[in-house]
C-alpha cells in the first residue's frame, strides 16, 4: 500500500515484533455502602440503563503500567532520526484512508524496519516506548495519550515542555510525562483547537476548546505563559455519573438525592454553586437526567460540556472573535437567541457575566426549570455575585429592583464545595423565598456538617436536614404530583438527623 517505502527497502520481515501493549488497569472497587431507602428509588420514566458504579480510585503513581524511563537527550535524537526517516518513508495520503487502529500498525511495522536498518542500540523495552511515542506523535496528542487513556484522572495540568500535573482521587500530584520542548506542546495546542475552528499563536495566545470526546481545553501560550504554553485539561469520564453513584462516594445522602430528583423533576429553576474543580457541571448533569423526554432544551456554553441525554436537546456554543477582531458571538447573544427559539428551559453551562440578566428574565417568563452554574462560595455570595454581574452590563436599575428580579427568578441554589481532603461535597440546598425590606430572605433544605477527621486525613461530616417542614416549591411539587415522594425525602431526612 504504502509505495514510498518499497523504495527504502523497508520490508515487514525485517522488523521486530512488538509486543502488543499493557492493558490499562482498572480502578479498584471499594465496598458499597449501605442501600438507599426505598424513598431513593425513582419513578419508572427514569432512562438509566445498565450503568456500572464508578468508584473513586485510589490515589496511584502518575505513570499507569510500567514505569516510563526518564528521557535523556539520546533517546530525543534516536526519536527525532526515526521520526524523520518514517515522515520521508511513509505515504500520509493513504495512512489517511485507514482507521486509526491498522494506521497504528502501519506505523509500528514501518518503525520497526527503520530501527533494524540504522541499527540503534535499544532494548525491546526502550523500542516499544519509542514506537509507542511515535504512533502517539502522528495520530493522536503526543505524551498526552497516556495520560487521556486513564479514566482516573480528572485533570491534566501541563505547565511548559518539563511538567505535567495530575489529578487523581482529589489530590493535585506531578507526573513522568514530558514534551521534548516547548514546540512540540504548543504544536500538540494548535492541533487540538484547530479540530473545533480554533486556533492558538502569538497573535490570538488565550484559547477555550475542547477534545472529542467533550473534555474542555485552555490553552495559553507565549508570550502570556512565560514558561513555555500552559495547557489544562478537564477529562471528562467515559461513564457519566448519576446521582445514585454521588450517593455511593458520600458527596450527597439517599434522601438528598431524592430531593434534588424533585428539584429536577418538577422545574424549579435552579443556580448550582461552587468553586473550580467542586463539581459543578457533574452535578448540572445529574439534574438534567430528571427532565421529561418531552421537554425541549437548548443549552449554551462558551465549551460544550453538558451532556444531555434527552432526545429534543439544542447545543449552542459561544464563537471568539477572528483575527481581525470580528465575529465574536458571547454568551448574551446565544440567551437571548435561546428566547426565539421555543425553549421549554434554557441551561447556561456557566453564568460568569451580563448574560445572568437575560437568564433571570428567561427564568421570569415562562421557562421554568432552567438551569446554570456560576462561581461562589455560599449561596448568599451566589445572590451578590448575581447583582454584580448585572451591575457589570451597564444596567442602571436599583438595587432593590435587581433584587426583586432574582427572587422572582431563582427557586433554589445548590452549593456544592471541593474539600481541603480532595473530597466533593454537596454542602447546601438553599431556597430563595422572597424579600424582607431590602434584602433576600433565604432557607437552607439540608447543609453539611464538618465533625473531625480520621487519621488518614479524611474529613468525617454528615448531611443534616434543617427542620423544614415544607420547602417553598411544595406546592410546584404537588402540580407535578411529587409531593408524596417529597414529603417522604423529607421525614426521611429528619429520622437521619435523629
Amino acid at each position: 500500500m504504502f509505495g514510498k517505502r518499497g523504495n527504502e527497502g523497508f520490508g515487514r520481515g525485517g522488523g521486530i515484533a512488538a509486543p502488543p501493549p499493557a492493558a490499562l488497569s482498572q480502578p479498584g472497587t471499594t465496598a458499597a455502602k449501605p442501600t438507599a431507602p426505598e424513598v431513593f428509588a425513582e419513578p419508572l420514566r427514569d432512562m438509566a440503563t445498565n450503568r456500572q458504579p464508578m468508584t473513586p480510585p485510589p490515589i496511584a503513581p502518575a505513570a499507569a503500567g510500567r514505569k516510563r524511563a526518564q528521557r535523556t537527550e539520546q533517546y530525543y535524537d534516536t526519536k527525532s532520526q526515526v521520526f524523520s526517516a518514517l515522515i520521508d518513508t511513509i505515504d500520509l495520503s493513504q495512512l489517511a484512508k485507514l482507521d486509526g487502529e491498522s494506521a497504528r500498525e502501519e506505523i509500528r511495522d514501518i518503525v520497526n524496519d527503520i530501527i533494524t536498518i540504522k541499527n540503534f542500540a535499544m532494548s525491546i523495552s526502550e523500542q516499544e516506548e519509542l514506537l509507542e511515542d511515535i504512533c502517539n506523535d502522528v495520530l493522536g496528542y503526543g505524551p498526552l495519550e497516556p495520560l487521556l487513556a486513564r479514566d482516573d484522572i480528572a485533570d491534566i495540568m501541563v505547565n511548559g515542555a518539563g511538567q505535567t500535573f495530575i489529578e487523581v482521587a482529589g489530590k493535585t500530584i506531578e507526573s513522568e510525562i514530558r514534551f521534548r520542548d516547548n514546540a512540540q506542546l504548543l504544536s500538540i495546542c494548535q492541533r487540538i483547537v484547530s479540530q473545533v475552528g480554533r486556533r492558538v499563536d502569538e497573535s490570538s495566545p488565550i484559547c477555550d476548546a475542547r477534545l472529542p470526546d467533550g473534555s474542555r481545553v485552555n490553552v495559553i501560550a507565549p508570550p502570556l505563559a512565560l514558561d513555555g504554553p500552559a495547557l489544562t485539561i478537564r477529562k471528562f469520564k467515559k461513564d457519566k455519573l448519576t446521582l445514585e453513584q454521588l450517593v455511593k462516594f458520600g458527596a450527597i445522602t439517599p434522601e438528598g438525592a431524592v430531593l434534588l430528583q424533585i428539584i429536577g423533576r418538577v422545574r424549579c429553576n435552579v443556580v448550582i454553586s461552587g468553586g473550580t474543580g467542586s463539581g459543578k457541571t457533574t452535578l448540572l448533569n445529574c439534574l438534567t437526567r430528571y427532565i421529561d423526554l418531552d421537554e425541549r432544551v437548548i443549552t449554551c456554553e462558551d465549551t460544550a460540556e453538558l451532556q444531555l441525554q434527552q432526545p429534543h436537546v439544542v447545543r449552542l456554543e459561544t464563537r471568539p472573535p477572528n483575527i481581525e477582531g470580528e465575529g465574536e458571538i458571547t454568551m448574551r447573544d446565544l440567551v437571548k437567541n435561546c428566547l426565539r427559539m421555543r425553549p421549554e428551559r434554557i441551561i447556561v453551562g456557566e453564568v460568569r457575566g451580563p448574560e445572568v440578566f437575560d437568564l433571570l428574565q428567561a427564568m421570569n417568563t415562562g421557562h421554568d426549570g432552567s438551569m446554570g452554574t456560576i462561581h461562589a462560595n455560599t449561596p448568599r455570595e451566589c445572590l451578590s455575585r448575581m447583582e454584580s454581574m448585572i451591575a457589570m452590563g451597564g444596567f442602571t436599575l436599583p438595587a432593590k429592583t435587581v433584587r426583586e428580579i432574582i427572587t422572582g427568578s431563582i427557586d433554589v441554589i445548590i452549593q456544592a464545595a471541593r474539600l481541603r481532603d480532595g473530597s466533593r461535597r454537596i454542602i447546601q440546598i438553599t431556597e430563595v423565598i422572597g424579600m424582607e425590606g431590602d434584602v433576600i430572605v433565604t432557607q437552607d433544605l439540608m447543609r453539611y456538617e464538618i465533625e473531625g477527621e480520621d487519621a488518614n486525613g479524611k474529613l468525617i461530616g454528615r448531611h443534616v436536614a434543617t427542620g423544614i417542614a415544607k420547602p417553598h416549591f411544595w406546592d410546584r411539587a404537588r402540580y407535578f404530583n411529587e409531593e408524596r415522594r417529597l414529603a417522604a425525602a423529607i421525614d426521611a431526612m429528619e429520622i437521619g438527623k435523629s
